[in-house]
């Protein structure tokens, strides 16, 4: 007798629903993670925010879009980091979602779900999505970005463009790579010929105009700052380096595939019993031009993203590991084939059920483990929240004013910078060109505090920060707990008041 589960069947007649029962256990996952484990942001969400707070037109980090979103969450939650983890979530949410549409539209709704089951376990392994920055953004975009080239291509629908252009303009606002990834979507339709076809009206110059029209602001902020220099090419002595580089780029995304063969390795008939007995998943016969077009944005943005990299040495993809590896689910599934066959449901469910969790149960155990080794502190860990209280209240007390801007340690200040009730400019004083919204004047007049790692009970400032300070009398050192302190020496940070002077 055919055994079905109740999971098979939600595939075969409510795929929307099961969408979203897999997207949004994805998303509370990894919703739940920083909000239990995290006492300060992972990454650089605190830089993120520190940016964020001043609105520029572009910052050393990439285009700004990011940056805005990430200060607008924040504020929209009670400048809480709450709401920055919920806009990372919700990124993660809707590039799924434009997958399920796009692979709806070539595969049918029931292979679509396939495609997202075997996504998701792309997406844990290689961009759970966690830390938002440009790359998180530029997810979602580059997914309805896709979407909208296949409904114009693939569909002929005209309409499409314009949601194309506010996807491209937007997408130039968030990522360096942006310029790459248009260019291959320009490549795959020049070289294609349905792709050509949608050149024949006036709708492409119309969507150029609105891309110019968004991506002109941050375009004048490089042209102003000098920010158009190419990085340096390697030289002939350094490409072995760098093909070492670019395998260990390829190979990792590669690697990050692991999840999604080693559920097709199990689903295969070879490993079932009565593989005749499986049930099936149809799906309406795939065109070439279908084909041509998963398929070569399945390989080209990682081919291209590792080749960036390697050849200018970057140490991560260029573009991010969740623009290259987007569409991997849905090649994985046309690759299948018309009909798959569900074997060894039970299991295969609970192998995808570990694959999905094992990265969250990594983080939980790094979390917990890592203060009694000697590998080096949780930067999770640091108490973020009780720093910015500390210090906005302390420096409160002794000026009667809010704590306008900090400095000193590059890793306390963005901390402070983001938790501190007033939320205070932070000044990079070692790098003041890292933030030109306040100088070394500037801050000596409005008055602020500076921090610093302490080295002893005394808080003896460091002979960097006295030069760059004269005369500062440091307070005692104030501790703080770690979640895990372990066997790590105590968090002491030393600092300093500088009163304001002007009225």
């Amino acid at each position: 007798m055919r055994f079905t589960s109740l999971i098979v069947e939600l595939v075969r007649a409510r795929p929307r629903l099961m969408f979203w029962i897999v997207s949004l256990l994805m998303a509370s996952l990894w919703l739940a993670v920083p909000l239990l484990l995290y006492r300060s942001p992972p990454g650089d969400v605190a830089l993120l925010l520190t940016y964020g707070r001043e609105y520029p037109l572009g910052t050393p980090l990439g285009p700004p879009l990011a940056f805005w979103l990430a200060d607008i969450a924040f504020r929209l939650a009670g400048n809480n980091i709450f709401g920055v983890y919920v806009l990372a979530q919700i990124c993660l949410v809707v590039m799924l979602w434009a997958l399920f549409l796009l692979a709806r539209a070539i595969v049918g709704g029931q292979q679509a779900v396939i495609a997202i089951l075997l996504t998701a376990t792309v997406a844990v392994f290689s961009f759970p999505g966690v830390e938002f920055g440009p790359d998180v953004l530029a997810r979602p975009l580059w997914a309805l970005l896709l979407l909208h080239a296949w409904r114009i291509a693939g569909q002929g629908r005209r309409n499409a463009w314009f949601a194309l252009s506010i996807e491209a303009g937007l997408l130039l606002l968030t990522s360096p790579a942006a310029i790459v990834l248009l260019a291959l979507v320009v490549i795959f339709l020049v070289c294609t010929e349905r792709g050509r076809r949608a050149f024949t009206s006036l709708d492409p110059l119309f969507a150029l105009l609105v891309i110019a029209a968004l991506a002109l602001p941050h375009l004048v902020w490089l042209l102003r700052n000098d920010a158009l220099a190419v990085p340096q090419i390697p030289t002939l002595a350094d490409m072995d380096d760098r093909g070492r580089l670019l395998a260990a780029l390829f190979g990792g995304l590669v690697l990050s595939l692991a999840g999604t063969g080693s559920l097709m390795v199990l689903n295969s008939s070879r490993l079932a019993r009565n593989p005749e007995e499986a049930p099936l998943i149809f799906r309406p016969r795939v065109d070439r031009f279908a084909k041509q077009f998963v398929f070569f944005f399945a390989l080209a943005p990682a081919i291209a993203g590792s080749l960036i990299s390697a050849l200018f040495g970057f140490d991560q993809v260029f573009g991010g590991a969740g623009v290259a590896l987007a569409m991997s689910g849905l090649a994985f599934t046309i690759a299948a084939g018309d009909l798959i066959y569900l074997r060894r449901q039970k299991f295969l469910r609970t192998v995808w059920l570990m694959i999905v969790l094992a990265p969250a149960a990594g983080v939980i155990a790094q979390t917990l483990v890592q203060p009694w080794t000697e590998a080096g502190e949780v930067r999770t860990a640091i108490p973020a929240g009780e720093m910015g209280r500390f210090f906005s209240e302390n420096y409160q007390r002794r000026t009667n004013q809010p704590l306008r801007a900090v400095a000193g340690d590059p890793d306390f200040t963005p901390l402070i910078g983001f938790a501190a009730p007033s939320r205070p400019h932070v000044f990079f004083d070692a790098e003041p060109a890292r933030s030109p919204w306040i100088d070394a004047a500037r801050f000596n007049v409005s008055g602020g505090i500076v921090v610093w790692r302490a080295a002893d009970t005394a808080g003896t400032p460091p002979a960097d920060v006295l030069k760059r300070f004269p005369g500062i009398a440091a307070e005692v050192p104030q501790s703080f707990k770690r979640l895990v302190d372990g066997r790590q020496p105590p968090l002491r940070v030393g600092w300093a008041i500088v009163r304001p002077k002007g009225p």
